[in-house]
């Protein structure tokens, strides 16, 4: 293909035409948000905990959010069910040094101004993390079988430039989280 492209620009009697590939050609790529991909950066995990630990049972609460970056456009999720082992998979988990914090978790698209919002996936925290142990070792996932999957959400249109993916918590037991984090696939097109 590149020599393709080498000799295609050659002109003169070579005889192998370039391939161009249009600007609205989209390549897909699988990748996992983690709390530091939110807008916050760095900051963001100690904000996440921050706000999950002053919760209390009732409430629901944004406590991650991203813009979507210029050229790009996103799913949540990557993968298909139809190729099981090839879809994305995820975990999610916040503790105190005694007990996790329960309830339910909901992936949002929004648009910049949230005047819309979809709600793509609402999860129960319980089934996202291993029970190992109160530490962010112990608490996530990597077994495949036991975890939960999130294929690339294609009912959903992609959300572009400055778009917001947001994870909001309902919260059915607080607990005074103090440790956690969470991985979570999505499909990025740019």
């Amino acid at each position: 293909m590149v020599l393709q492209r080498l000799l295609g620009g050659l002109g003169g009697g070579v005889g192998i035409p370039a391939q161009v590939t249009g600007q609205g050609d989209e390549a897909p790529y699988k990748t996992m948000l983690t709390p530091t991909d939110g807008d916050l950066g760095a900051g963001e995990p100690a904000a996440m905990i921050a706000i999950l630990a002053a919760m209390v049972a009732g409430q629901n609460l944004l406590i991650w959010e991203r813009t979507v970056l210029a050229q790009e456009q996103v799913r949540w999720g990557y993968g298909s069910p139809s190729m099981a082992m090839n879809q994305g998979y995820l975990w999610w988990g916040f503790s105190s040094a005694a007990a996790y914090i329960e309830g339910k978790l909901r992936l949002v698209q929004s648009t910049a101004r949230n005047t819309r919002s979809k709600t793509v996936t609402h999860l129960d925290v319980n089934q996202l993390h291993n029970y190992v142990a109160f530490t962010l070792v112990g608490m996530q996932q990597n077994d495949k079988n036991t975890m939960m999957a999130l294929p690339e959400k294609r009912e959903f249109p992609k959300v572009g430039q400055d778009s917001l993916l947001q994870m909001w918590f309902e919260c059915t037991t607080a607990v005074v989280v103090t440790v956690g984090g969470f991985s979570i696939p999505i499909t990025v097109y740019e």
